[in-house]
């Protein structure tokens, strides 16, 4: 039996499964029902291994040991595989779920925390920068960011920047909103993000910008993170950003986006001047 490689890849990464139990499980069902001998040779597995493989496959639900002599195994249905692969996933993620949250309440969290206070304070200020890769990883980053600020929340981003980054950190936006934190966002608003942009005003002060093609966070005017990258141009995987933790340079910059702010339009006088159009 020949089973091409990328197959092989896909498999390992939709089960969670490694290359000898791909190459077992896709003889077995090659077959419905077979030896271990037998599929070890078809999938090209050393048969010292191909026992305990099919130990590994039964207790994750993807076949069935045939009791006799010899002993044979039957492959599950594919599909009943997947509802079963799920329920495994879900029940696995829910007990790590679980974990996390009696982490909070115990001692181990608390000395984490001492360790970090303590470290912190031999940290130059110029250490406090890093680079960032993966869109994922940016948003996880703003939403850090963000969620500490006590004072302001500068952004500046795309046309499809705002959209992404108001269903990302919405709910923490609008929780700062409560506390008069102030958040100001600007990007070239177009008719596709009408409907988005009517729910922010209601707990930001957002812009139209035209000619201005940015991509940055300032927060409380200490914390900077910025794109490198036209998110039009970079696959979100390899976008890559950089936060400094620097006042004097958030400072900055934050200043120059308040000179700037008084000229550009308002949100709702942008939308309204498009509806007209």
């Amino acid at each position: 039996m020949i089973v091409k490689e990328d197959f092989l890849g896909k498999l390992r990464q939709f089960f969670g499964l490694n290359l000898y139990e791909v190459k077992i499980w896709t003889a077995l069902l090659s077959r419905g029902v077979s030896t271990a001998g037998e599929l070890s040779d078809i999938g090209n597995v050393p048969r010292s291994r191909a026992y305990d493989i099919l130990e590994s496959l039964e207790k994750k639900g993807f076949i069935v040991m045939k009791l006799g002599k010899p002993i044979r195994y039957i492959a599950v249905e594919p599909k009943e595989v997947v509802e079963r692969v799920k329920k495994l996933v879900k029940e696995e993620s829910l007990i790590k779920v679980n974990r996390l949250d009696e982490l909070k309440t115990t001692d181990v969290l608390k000395e984490l925390d001492l360790l970090y206070t303590q470290g912190i304070e031999f940290i130059e200020p110029s250490d406090l920068s890093g680079a960032i890769k993966g869109r994922h990883n940016l948003y996880a980053h703003m939403e850090l960011m963000v969620k500490n600020a006590e004072k302001s929340v500068t952004i500046m981003t795309t046309n499809k920047g705002i959209l992404r980054k108001v269903e990302s950190l919405r709910g923490t936006l609008e929780k700062l909103a409560k506390k008069d934190v102030n958040i100001k966002i600007a990007a070239p608003l177009g008719p596709n993000s009408k409907n988005t942009i009517k729910r922010v005003m209601k707990y930001a002060d957002v812009r139209h910008v035209d000619k201005l093609n940015a991509r940055f966070l300032i927060v409380d005017g200490k914390e900077i993170l910025f794109m490198v990258s036209d998110d039009e141009q970079v696959h979100p995987s390899y976008d890559v950003g950089v936060w400094v933790n620097t006042p004097f340079f958030a400072t900055a910059l934050n200043n120059l986006v308040k000179q700037t702010w008084k000229t550009l339009p308002t949100a709702e006088d942008h939308l309204d001047k498009i509806k007209a159009e």
